[in-house]
C-alpha cells in the first residue's frame, strides 16, 4: 500500500502544480487566435544588423511581430512604446523567451542601420526586419496586414476595418506629405495595419491583438499565458 500512497501524493504534486501554473500563467484570453496556424514562408529578409534572415525564422522564441515604418509619426511610436512597458513588465527568463519585432513597410527608407537606431530609442532587445519591397508585400500579405503606399492625401489615423482570412484589423494611414522631411515626403504615406501579430517558436502566426487591445493592456495581461501556449 505504500507505493500506492505514493502514487497518489505524486499525482496530487503534479496536479497542483498544474493549479498553481494556471493561476500565475493563465490561458490568454484577449485577441484573436487564428483557427488555422499559418505556417510563414522562407521569405528572403534582412535584419537590423544586416545580416540575411527569413520571415519564418523566430529563433526559438516566441515573436510579436508589428509592421510600421520609422517615420510614422504617432502610431508606430506609441505602439512600440507600448511593447516597451509591456517587455519590461515580465521576468527576466520570460524575456528570454519573447522577441518584439518591427516589419518595416517603407524599407527604400528603414534600412537595417535606420531600424536599429530607431529601435534603441525604444529597447535594444527589439529587433526590426527590412528588404526588399516585394517581399515586404507578400510578407505583409501572408500574415494578411493591409499595406499601401498613399501619396497626395492627408493623415488619417481614424480605425478602418480591414478583413483578412482570419481576422479583421484597424488600419491607419500615417504622415502627411507636406509635413515630412525633404527627400521622403510620399514614400512615408502609407496605410498599414496597426495590430501585434504573435509568431510561435516554429514560425507560425498563430494570434493576432488589434491596437486597442494592445495599448489598453490586454497583450500584456495575456502575454504570460501565450509564453506558457505558444513558447515551447
Amino acid at each position: 500500500m505504500k507505493w500506492l500512497t505514493a502514487a497518489l501524493l505524486a499525482l496530487a504534486a503534479v496536479l497542483a502544480g498544474v493549479l498553481v501554473s494556471r493561476q500565475v500563467f493563465p490561458q490568454p484570453t484577449g485577441g484573436t487566435a487564428l483557427d488555422t496556424p499559418v505556417s510563414l514562408p522562407a521569405l528572403r529578409l534582412v535584419n537590423d544588423r544586416g545580416q540575411a534572415t527569413t520571415l519564418s525564422d523566430s529563433g526559438g522564441k516566441l515573436r510579436l511581430v508589428f509592421f510600421g515604418f520609422v517615420r510614422c509619426p504617432d502610431v508606430c511610436p506609441a505602439t512600440l512604446a507600448n511593447l516597451k512597458n509591456t517587455y519590461a513588465g515580465l521576468t527576466p527568463g520570460q524575456r528570454e523567451r519573447v522577441q518584439v519585432q518591427l516589419i518595416t513597410v517603407d524599407p527604400q527608407h528603414d534600412r537595417p542601420n535606420v531600424l536599429r537606431d530607431y529601435l534603441n530609442r525604444f529597447d535594444p532587445a527589439f529587433t526590426g526586419l527590412t528588404g526588399e519591397a516585394a517581399t515586404i508585400d507578400e510578407a505583409a500579405r501572408v500574415m494578411y496586414v493591409a499595406n499601401m503606399q498613399v501619396q497626395n492625401r492627408p493623415a488619417d489615423h481614424s480605425a478602418h476595418q480591414v478583413q483578412g482570412n482570419a481576422q479583421a484589423g484597424a488600419t491607419h494611414e500615417d504622415t502627411d506629405p507636406e509635413d515630412e522631411v525633404p527627400g521622403g515626403a510620399t514614400e512615408a504615406a502609407r496605410i498599414h495595419g496597426d495590430e501585434v501579430r504573435v509568431v510561435d517558436p516554429q514560425g507560425r502566426f498563430v494570434r493576432v491583438y488589434n491596437n486597442a487591445a494592445v495599448l489598453d493592456g490586454e497583450l500584456a495581461r495575456d502575454l504570460p499565458g501565450l509564453i506558457r501556449v505558444y513558447g515551447r
